[in-house]
């Protein structure tokens, strides 16, 4: 589990001192919810977003732990490092919108035609309550031919899961190379 601190000042100045001390700062915030200003270890919070298993995951702040999924991030332009995390708690019975990451899986028949794959996706927005979340969508390539895609609509969803993004919507495709 990731424990944190809650940050007493909001200020530029004391974000500063926080990030030059190996913090990560973050915003908790859900409907009906306080919003809550959080730093973590940023190398701590890493390793437990690498490491999970599921989309939300638990963190501990000032005694009181909260099940969150990243719902933002912000990186260094130069130096590519995290500077600041929204982070929304998920609740079990109140339906929200939460983005799902895609994980495709097996070789597209078209790479062997001189296709290349192509991911537009990367994420999807859907919407339902915190306890029918999934993980992930696992969508398989293995009959994408040059030319074919997956539509958001060729997704099958899980109950009471809708998807927000338009139906007709390429996710992943094979196209011809140049």
């Amino acid at each position: 589990m990731l424990e944190g601190i809650v940050r007493e000042s909001i200020g530029r100045k004391s974000s500063k001192a926080l990030r030059r001390d190996g913090y990560l700062i973050a915003n908790i915030y859900a409907k009906g919810f306080k919003n809550i200003n959080a730093a973590f270890k940023v190398n701590d919070f890493i390793k437990v977003v690498k490491a999970k298993t599921t989309l939300p995951f638990e963190v501990k702040i000032a005694d009181k732990t909260y099940k969150v999924v990243v719902q933002d991030y912000q990186k260094h332009p130069v130096t590519n490092a995290l500077k600041h995390v929204d982070l929304r708690i998920v609740l079990d019975n109140e339906i929200s919108h939460y983005l799902v990451p895609v994980k495709i899986v097996g070789v597209a028949k078209g790479l062997r035609n001189k296709g290349i794959l192509v991911q537009s996706k990367r994420r999807l927005t859907v919407k339902c309550a915190g306890k029918d979340l999934p993980n992930e969508f696992v969508l398989d390539v293995s009959d994408l031919d040059v030319n074919d895609s997956l539509l958001v609509r060729d997704i099958k969803l899980p109950d009471n899961v809708s998807i927000v993004e338009n139906n007709s919507v390429a996710v992943v495709g094979v196209s011809t190379a140049q």
